[in-house]
């Protein structure tokens, strides 16, 4: 290994330990590491490209399309909503061992790069997969030119 990654290799190694030191008192368990992503966050998402779209994939299983709600202002493109509590009511004969599952409001904010043209966005929710396709401005394209 060089020198170059053994440093970084320590400094991310110093930098997940204070991490994990400052969230022990708040959240036991924190996070993995800081390239990780927090437990709390909801929906999980990809973001990619392709040459004639961005395309961010957001994993959001229980969520209906009517508590979804996406707006793009300004180059950022905001995927909010609600997942509703679907579990049975607790009473005095109920008891949870476990509670993992997201519920209640969320929002995510996506910078989109110069070259998305926000007026051509698509977005569907199948099988509780938010696929959103914002296409690419034609002029920034790559095209081949041609010498005559």
């Amino acid at each position: 290994m060089n020198g170059t990654m053994e440093l970084y290799g320590d400094l991310f190694a110093e930098l997940n330990r204070m991490q994990q030191g400052l969230e022990q008192p708040f959240w036991p368990g924190g996070t993995s590491s800081i390239r990780a992503m927090s437990r709390r966050t909801f929906p999980v998402i990809n973001v990619g490209n392709t040459p004639d779209a961005i395309e961010v994939l957001a994993l959001a299983p229980g969520v209906d399309p009517e508590d979804l709600k996406i707006t793009v202002d300004k180059g950022l493109l905001v995927i909010a909503g609600e997942r509703k509590d679907d579990a049975p009511s607790i009473d005095e004969n109920t008891a949870v061992y476990a509670q993992e599952r997201f519920k209640g409001a969320f929002r995510r904010v996506i910078s989109l790069p110069e070259d998305a043209d926000p007026t051509r966005i698509d977005a569907t929710l199948r099988d509780g997969m938010l696929r959103v396709s914002v296409a690419r401005q034609e002029a920034s394209k790559p095209r081949q030119i041609s010498i005559h």
